[in-house]
């Protein structure tokens, strides 16, 4: 089997290029993003590897398919960016990794909470330059704090485990959770409450749910000002949850305490990309980058080695079955 791998990087090799090696797949790895200009690059493979921040709309498609491209293995849980019904019409398979190491993106969110409470970061950046002053450096206890995880789905339910045992007091947001997540939740001492209800109690929001057309800017202005002045949002999942526009507002007027951020809503165009050079261009994301209290990582929340490995593990799955003619159960979409 002959596929192309786009938006492929070199912290692959030891997983995923290792993995279909064994496999016995020939794989065309390709540093570009996959678009409408790229996609003749996999004419002649049978299926193509793509990532969060390609293109897999209707135009692509029918240039994949055209190019006699039969299936896409997705390396990632989210598919906002395929056109599933043009998938079907053109007989495209689409499969993905459901599920790869949901402690790694909520260890991630974690992370990002406890840097921006304690200033880590702003404390590490002032020691190497001499400064050990400690103004303008006091965080808070997280203990006892009301944290609101929003969506309780694998990586929600890691987190609320992880609060739990740091003594937070947690507010689980999901319209129609899974029956055995919820138990869990609920027996972790979480409490499932509508989002507007949990909002203006939450210390910490934490969004871990996909990107849908009801989802989409499910923080916006309104939701934001419903917030507890100086609480703290934290988005690991996708970009398209918050309204950025509206987030920067709420950052000028300083109702917002800290916000941390692993995905921006335009990020296609920006992450995973060595700018330091030539500069960013993205006016609205340069804003962002301004405000002391709010942390930006370019989408690494799933950069462990044991999540690349269940990633490559899975796709090398899916790409068997693509081959094989073979159900993928929960791994295919459509």
């Amino acid at each position: 089997m002959r596929i192309a791998v786009y938006s492929h990087r070199a912290y692959e090799a030891d997983t995923l290029d290792r993995a279909l090696r064994e496999a016995g797949i020939d794989a065309l790895a390709l540093e570009s993003r996959l678009d409408v200009r790229t996609a003749a690059l996999a004419a002649g493979t049978e299926a193509v590897c793509a990532f969060v921040n390609d293109d897999l709309s209707a135009p692509v498609l029918e240039a994949l398919a055209a190019g006699g491209v039969r299936g896409i293995a997705l390396r990632c849980a989210g598919f906002n960016n395929v056109d599933l019904d043009a998938a079907r019409r053109l007989g495209l398979r689409v499969l993905r990794v459901p599920a790869y190491s949901p402690a790694a993106v909520a260890e991630h969110a974690l992370a990002l909470m406890l840097t921006l409470n304690r200033k880590t970061h702003r404390a590490y950046q002032r020691v190497r330059e001499g400064n050990l002053a400690l103004d303008g450096l006091v965080g808070f206890d997280l203990e006892h704090k009301t944290v609101a995880v929003v969506g309780a789905g694998r990586i929600g339910t890691a987190l609320v485990r992880i609060l739990a045992g740091l003594g937070c007091r947690v507010l689980a947001v999901d319209p129609q959770p899974d029956p055995a997540l919820r138990a869990r939740v609920e027996a972790l001492g979480g409490v499932f409450v509508p989002l507007d209800e949990a909002l203006p109690q939450a210390d910490v929001i934490s969004l871990h749910c996909p990107l849908t057309a009801a989802t989409k800017h499910l923080v916006d202005a309104r939701r934001l000002a419903a917030m507890k002045p100086r609480a703290m949002l934290i988005n690991t999942s996708r970009g398209g949850l918050v309204d950025t526009k509206a987030l920067i507002a709420a950052l000028k007027r300083r109702h917002l305490g800290a916000v941390g951020l692993d995905v921006y809503e335009e990020e296609a165009g920006l992450f995973d990309r060595d700018l330091s050079e030539r500069g960013i261009d993205d006016d609205v994301f340069a804003r962002l980058l301004t405000f002391p209290n709010v942390l930006v990582t370019a989408h690494q929340g799933f950069l462990t080695r044991e999540a690349l490995t269940q990633i490559a593990a899975t796709t090398v799955m899916n790409l068997q079955a693509i081959d094989r003619g073979e159900p993928a159960a929960e791994r295919e979409l459509g």
